[in-house]
This record gives C-alpha cells, sequence and structure tokens, in this order.
C-alpha cells in the first residue's frame, strides 16, 4: 500500500507504504549486508560488496551492478542510528567523515508500528532541486517503490 508523504520542500523526495512485517525484521533488511544483496536495488539490477559498520558515523559502501554489466560503486556514512526506529545515511562523507567529491543526497529511513505492520518512509533529501531532479527522471519512485516490495518480500521469511 503506497501513501506517500509530502515532501518538505522542493529538494526532498518521499516514499512511504505500510509494509507487512515487522520493523526490527525490516531494520536488519536495511543493516545486514547479506540481507541487503538480497533486496537493495530493484531488479534486474543488484548490489555487490556490501560492507556496513552500523553506528553514528560508521561507514557504508556497495556497488550496484545492471544487467549489462554496469557498476556504480557507492560510499557513504551514516549520520543517525536507532535501532529498530530510523537510518540516517549521507554519501556527503566517505569513511572516516572524508568530504565525498560530489555529494548527492542524504536518506532518512524510519520504521513505524502500525496497525500491526510497520509504515516504512524513506526520504531522500538533496542538495539542489537539480540532483533531485535528476533522482526522480531515474526513477526514484518506481525504483525505491519495487525495492520496498522486495524489502518487504525478504523481511517476510525472517
Amino acid at each position: 500500500m503506497t501513501n506517500d508523504a509530502k515532501p518538505a520542500d522542493s529538494r526532498e523526495l518521499v516514499l512511504t507504504r505500510l509494509l507487512d512485517a515487522p520493523r526490527d525484521k525490516l531494520y536488519r533488511c536495511w543493516t545486514e549486508p547479506e540481507l541487503m544483496e538480497q533486496w537493495f536495488a530493484p531488479k534486474p539490477w543488484k548490489v555487490t560488496d556490501v560492507k556496513t559498520d552500523v553506528r553514528t558515523g560508521g561507514g557504508n559502501s556497495f556497488t550496484m551492478r545492471g544487467p549489462e554489466g554496469e557498476a556504480f560503486p557507492s560510499e557513504g556514512v551514516y549520520l543517525e542510528i536507532v535501532p529498530n526506529e530510523k537510518i540516517v545515511f549521507t554519501d556527503a562523507y566517505t569513511r572516516a567523515w572524508q568530504p565525498s567529491a560530489k555529494p548527492f543526497f542524504t536518506g532518512i529511513i524510519t520504521f513505524a508500528d502500525e496497525d500491526g505492520k510497520t509504515r516504512y518512509t524513506a526520504r531522500a533529501l538533496h542538495w539542489t532541486d537539480e540532483d533531485r531532479e535528476a533522482h526522480e527522471k531515474m526513477g526514484f519512485h518506481e525504483g525505491w517503490g519495487q525495492c520496498a516490495d522486495q524489502l518487504e518480500e525478504l523481511a517476510r521469511t525472517l
């Protein structure tokens, strides 16, 4: 079920869903590398080489791979971690608070109990309207929506 929240301003994209899975299992899927590799990209894309240091200031990295052999490595830092409730991450920094060459967005993922399910909200905050527009044209709503479906499906098996 989709119930997209209103963005706070013109640089934000938001996806929210009511997922039929407990928030602790959804959180695990967001933080455990072997689980992330199973859902974190819209199929037929996939992610590999996932590394997570899930703590405020900890790093994360992965490579997104396309069906034609495309490879897009990504590094970032966790800005806030509240187990089973909230994950805030950004590509503005790489490991050890080193600024990245081109920051694109900060993600805020929240998990909240609602009617025996979990209200899952993904917010992407961009530095510029142009970055937000580029992310939207890349298929933010479709891609992140498909990933939310894959996330729910995997979390239900844990």
